[in-house]
Formats: structure tokens, C-alpha cells, sequence
């Protein structure tokens, strides 16, 4: 299989890193969107098609297009939906692509995991491998449709050997996306837990579009951690990000941010503390030798990129 001049199709396409993907891709392949919400992002030669992967509409799409090679990036991480909705898009939305690209011949399923899956823990060792348990939803149920939507990647991996599955699960991702890590980042004073300084991995948003791009060569399939920048201590990330931490005891800011979760003053649930105190780094030693993946941006470029965003959005 090629990598030149590929049909690549991409679901969840709307979203900052989609749209990021999609640019980067689609100079050189030809790229489809499929997603529920306006492309307002993405180049505009592009055809997306505004269907929700959980329709049956969806399936006519595969069969038109033909694709090449899908990048499922339709998983949905935010705390504030609703269990159902999680379940309904990251299961039943995952399930229905994979049996999409079974049934209409794809040579390559590409799904874009986390490394959150394997979870936050003080027992963790210092870099977990891709055959770590994923105990990412132990201390936080919120993340067991991600959780799940993984697990069923590894059995479509090994239920459809026609079909090159390729399932990468990226540190945590910053730059203009929106989620946990940036939006803590971007605040002026995010709050720490008193006594901890834990080691972290990010990487930028640039880099996971990279891996993404790699991971199209014919032959790779398996799962892959991605790590970026050299990890760091909390404390050099926000000395970087330019905040201005403010410190509290566990049961203070954990009964705090509780609080605020229930008033919907705060977009970071409590169970999300654990990554500021325990480690969840990964071993990218695969990733390194099968994808030949390096990031190309270090840690002060990274954390460069995310308060230009945050001024932009200022602005």
C-alpha cells in the first residue's frame, strides 16, 4: 500500500486537532471528513460530510468514498457529558466505524487513544510500555468510554488481520486543542496539591499530528505510545506556561473542586488532581523504532505555542 495519493477518510474532522491532521494530510492525499458539527476549520477543498458516525447514513458514506486509510478521531473526552452520550459515541460511534472499514475493504484503521488510559497511579512505574494494564478509569469513571473504545480497537486489531490497526496513545496533548492539560495551562493561577512536584509528558499538538502522518506507511500496525517533549516536573511547566500556581492541602482542593464542578464554576472534575500528584509517563521506544517517530518540538517550544494560543484567545 502507498502512501502517495491515498483517500484518507477523517471522523471528528471539526475539532482543533482534526482540523490540524486534516491540513497537514491533504497536501499530499486526497481527505474526507465525516462529522456532526460545521467544518469551519478545516482547508475549504476538503469535503466533509455533517453526519454523526452513529447513523446509519454514515455507512453510505464508506460505501461511497472507498477509503483508503480512516483516522478515527471521533471520541468524545469532555467530563461535563453525560455518561450515555460517552457511551454511545466512543463505544457504540467507534463500533460502527471499525465495521464500516471492515465491511467496505479499508487497509488501515488509525485510532488516536491516550496515554490517560493507563492511568495516574503511585504504584505506576516509571515508564509504562504499551502492555501496561489500563486502569485509567479506576479512580476516574469518567474515562471508561475511552477506556472501552481502546480495548475495542485491540479486539478489532486482532479480529480483522486484513486491515493494517494502528493505535496510538499520545501524552498529554497541548497547543489550541481544548482540553484538560491546555485549558489547565492556560489559566493564571492554576491551583497544585501541596507536597507534590510529579514528572510529566506532553507534547505538542504538532507532534501528534506527525505521528499520525507516520503511521500511514503500509506495514505498521499495533499500538504505540507517543511521548514529545523531555518530561519535566509540574513546577517547570508552569513556570513555562507563565502561571502563577497557587498550592493547596488534597482534602482542601479536592472538597473545593468538588464544589465548583457541582456550581459549574470549574470545567476539571476532582478525580482529575491524581495527575497533578502521581505519575503516568510512557516508554515511546516502539514508536521510535516502528514509526520512526522523534518530536520535532521541545518542551519551551511547546509551552511557547500554548500561550500564543492563549493570547490569541485573549485577543
Amino acid at each position: 500500500m502507498s502512501t502517495k495519493s491515498l483517500k484518507i477518510g477523517i471522523t471528528g474532522i471539526s475539532g482543533r486537532l482534526g482540523s490540524l491532521v486534516a491540513a497537514t494530510l491533504h497536501r499530499s492525499h486526497e481527505v474526507v471528513g465525516i462529522d456532526r458539527r460545521p467544518a469551519n476549520r478545516v482547508p475549504e477543498d476538503i469535503l466533509v460530510h455533517c453526519i454523526d458516525i452513529r447513523r446509519k447514513r454514515c455507512e453510505a458514506v464508506f460505501r461511497k468514498e472507498k477509503f483508503d486509510i480512516v483516522i478515527h478521531l471521533n471520541v468524545l473526552h469532555s467530563p461535563r457529558a453525560k455518561s450515555r452520550d460517552k457511551y454511545s459515541t466512543n463505544i457504540g460511534g467507534t463500533s460502527r466505524v471499525m465495521a464500516h472499514c471492515a465491511k467496505y475493504g479499508v487497509k488501515k484503521l488509525i485510532f488516536l487513544s491516550s496515554a490517560n488510559v493507563y492511568g495516574p497511579r503511585p504504584d505506576n512505574t516509571q515508564f509504562l510500555t504499551e502492555d501496561a494494564p489500563l486502569l485509567g478509569s479506576e479512580q476516574f469513571s469518567e474515562l471508561r468510554a475511552l477506556v472501552g473504545a481502546d480495548m475495542l480497537a485491540q479486539s478489532f486489531f486482532w479480529k480483522y488481520p486484513s486491515v493494517e490497526t494502528v493505535i496510538l496513545r499520545p501524552v498529554h496533548i497541548l497547543g489550541e486543542v481544548r482540553n484538560a492539560p491546555s485549558n489547565y495551562l492556560r489559566l493564571p493561577q492554576p491551583w497544585r496539591v501541596t507536597g507534590y512536584d510529579p514528572m510529566l509528558q506532553v507534547i505538542h499538538e504538532a507532534d501528534v499530528a506527525r505521528a499520525i502522518e507516520l503511521a500511514l506507511k503500509s506495514g505498521i500496525t499495533g499500538i504505540f505510545n507517543i511521548a514529545g517533549c523531555t518530561p519535566c516536573p509540574l513546577s517547570r511547566l508552569l513556570e513555562l506556561a507563565e502561571c502563577e500556581p497557587r498550592s493547596m492541602p488534597m482534602p482542601v482542593l479536592s472538597l473545593a473542586l468538588s464544589r465548583m464542578w457541582k456550581m459549574r464554576l470549574t470545567t476539571f472534575p476532582a478525580q482529575e488532581l491524581d495527575h497533578l500528584r502521581f505519575v503516568c509517563m510512557v516508554d515511546d521506544s516502539l514508536a521510535k523504532a516502528a514509526l520512526g517517530f522523534t518530536p520535532e518540538h521541545d518542551l519551551i517550544e511547546t509551552l511557547a505555542h500554548l500561550r500564543l494560543t492563549k493570547l490569541l484567545d485573549d485577543a
